[in-house]
């Protein structure tokens, strides 16, 4: 979840980052205790992430009463938007600071490959269907319905796709300007391209067929309805190539059944809320399509690469005047990119993760980032955000026990005669 536990990494060894002296390392004149910690936490990491934990818990609740504060149900984007991409950013900055220096790169490797395996099966035991909702008291999941991406299983990929390039693919030169760092890490940077040129060509060069999908009706009866595509290329929700690819691979029944398009206008007479489909409603309006798919996650490695590429800044440069500098030119101008790509028709689209939203999202959140780090790191404003440190430190804590449903389900499963009767109905919250 971003954790920085999950990215620090004890072959990460090195000085501490003194941040309020704006450098690396213990000051010239002190020698560093050797019972010291070996690397001081950055707060304004901490608060940033915990910041996106609070946007998430509140985008989450009121996302059903207010739309800007939901997911967009298809193109565009909306605050809850931002979450995930926030979260992928955070966790390139920590693998920055956590593998500046690796000794041993196969040990690094094999470490960095065990922490993403164990945050993909939490991932899959959270988001795979094993816990069933608030309601039910149930839990349990047929290993043939079980669904195989998610929120961590998409954080555990792009963790380990950017720790091993941070492990492998870097120099040694010097670094005194930007354009040294970009000499120094060019092999991250041309990997993030291939990247991206990789997932271009996928997504507007795979041939989508027409296909068909089967969903249960009333008394236990399956209807079946054909999409009709036969193009190459398309955006929409029925026949691009990520639904495509993840149908394929992953398998139709393994998908999210509650695709975010059923909100559109297309699907929904309540849109932008879920609704009655339209008597004019497409075949696939009912269809379902992952979020966190293989192609989109190919993207959200580039958000966390970049996010790799701020923690770089950090670690070379040591004036505070210099690094904020350094966030903000290229926060803008990946701004200014994403909005000149949308207006030229490459909509920015959370679902697909296409490159304008990566680069919107990304780029909002070095800006964000860089004012964070202004605020608490900077000049020191710690106790207002004391709360957001807290939640940072604990994040996947509590996106375990809240936005997994696991803590509602909690107090759901204490009761008194009857389901009804429990712990929240007692202090007035509707259960």
């Amino acid at each position: 979840m971003g954790v920085y536990e999950l990215v620090r990494s004890e072959d990460a060894a090195g000085p501490a980052l003194d941040l309020e002296a704006g450098r690396c390392g213990p000051p010239p004149t002190a020698k560093a205790s050797p019972a010291a910690p070996r690397q001081q936490r950055l707060v304004s990491l901490d608060v940033f992430r915990g910041i996106t934990v609070l946007l998430m818990i509140i985008v989450d609740d009121a996302g059903s009463f207010l739309p800007a504060m939901n997911h967009s149900p298809w193109e565009g984007v909306t605050i809850a938007d931002f979450v995930m991409p926030f979260f992928l950013f955070i966790v390139g900055v920590a693998l920055a600071l956590a593998y500046k220096r690796v000794p041993d790169k196969l040990d690094a490797t094999r470490k960095a490959t065990l922490r993403a395996l164990k945050l993909f099966c939490v991932g899959l035991v959270l988001q795979g269907g094993f816990f069933h909702g608030v309601r039910s008291l149930t839990f349990g999941v047929d290993i043939t319905q079980i669904r195989l991406m998610g929120i961590l299983q998409r954080i555990a990929i792009a963790y380990l796709v950017t720790a091993l390039c941070q492990i492998w693919l870097k120099g040694d030169d010097d670094v005194d300007s930007g354009l040294d760092l970009i000499k120094r890490y060019r092999y991250q940077l041309l990997a993030g391209l291939l990247i991206t040129i990789t997932y271009m060509v996928l997504l507007y060069g795979t041939y989508v067929p027409d296909w068909e999908y089967r969903i249960s009706g009333p008394g236990s009866t399956e209807k079946t309805f054909t999409v009709k595509c036969g193009v190459r290329g398309d955006s929409g929700p029925g026949c691009n190539a990520v639904g495509m690819i993840d149908r394929k691979i992953l398998g139709i029944q393994h998908l999210y059944g509650r695709p975010v398009y059923a909100r559109s206008q297309q699907c929904s007479i309540d849109s932008p809320q879920n609704g009655p489909l339209p008597p004019d409603a497409p075949s696939w309006c009912q269809a379902p399509f992952d979020p966190e798919g293989l192609l989109s996650s190919v993207m959200a490695i580039v958000t966390c690469l970049i996010g790799l590429q701020y923690g770089h800044i950090i670690v070379h440069f040591q004036k505070h005047r210099e690094r904020i500098m350094h966030w903000l030119v290229p926060s803008f101008g990946m701004l200014v990119l994403a909005f000149a790509m949308d207006f030229f028709g490459m909509h920015m689209n959370k679902p697909l993760y296409t490159v304008s939203y990566t680069l919107c999202t990304a780029g909002t959140a070095g800006l964000l980032f860089a004012g964070i780090y202004t605020l608490v790191d900077l000049y020191g404003y710690r106790r207002p955000t004391i709360a957001m440190e807290w939640m940072g430190m604990h994040a996947l804590m509590i996106f375990v026990l809240i936005a997994c449903n696991i803590l509602p389900i909690f107090i759901h499963g204490f009761y008194w005669g009857e389901p009804n009767n429990n712990l929240l109905k007692f202090i007035g919250i509707r259960a």
